[in-house]
């Protein structure tokens, strides 16, 4: 029987207005987040909260600033886990793959920040580790990249990810798809 955990990414204040690397529509993709934590709090599954934390002299989630705490749209209760990484990939240097083991985990829904970079390096490493994946992708927010001079659009960006993911190593999904399953 399949066991489903959720994994919430990074939705931490310095990716909002204000913060020291803001997104495009951190506050939606937060939003609906909460919708998805909630539905895991009330039926009693498994979460984990991920946490990036940078040394003190970095530009953004640095340690010690309000900007690398978790956002208040998606604050973990006193019983949920949270896991502190320094890297894009949620389970490199924590105990996020033990955790969902030693929870008979064996599908993990994501949502979370950035699409582009840790939702997507931890999808990927997830699916390789043999879980089924959902990313929540309107749970999930980016920002406008440039390359070779020339810029992309967060909208194109995320969807860009959200089509590569969906192609093999998740299935991608709106929140009101998924709580209506």
């Amino acid at each position: 029987m399949s066991k489903q955990a959720l994994i919430v990414i990074d939705i931490q204040n310095d990716y909002f207005e204000n913060g020291a690397f803001p997104l495009v529509n951190p506050i939606e993709a937060s939003i609906n987040a909460s919708k998805i934590l909630e539905y895991f709090r009330v039926n009693n599954l498994p979460i984990a909260h991920i946490q990036h934390v940078n040394p003190s002299d970095a530009p953004f989630m640095s340690v010690g600033t309000n900007g690398v705490e978790i956002h208040e749209n998606v604050k973990p209760l006193k019983d949920e886990k949270v896991f502190q990484k320094s890297y894009p990939n949620s389970f490199r240097e924590t105990d996020l793959l033990d955790y969902l083991k030693e929870n008979d985990v064996t599908e993990v829904v994501i949502t979370g920040m950035m699409t582009h970079m840790c939702v997507d390096a931890t999808t990927r490493a997830a699916f390789d580790f043999e879980f089924k994946c959902t990313v929540i992708g309107d749970a999930c927010a980016s920002r406008d990249l440039e390359i070779n001079g020339k810029k992309v659009k967060a909208e194109d960006v995320h969807y860009a990810f959200l089509s590569a993911l969906s192609f093999i190593y998740a299935d991608v999904k709106c929140t009101e798809e998924f709580l209506k399953n």
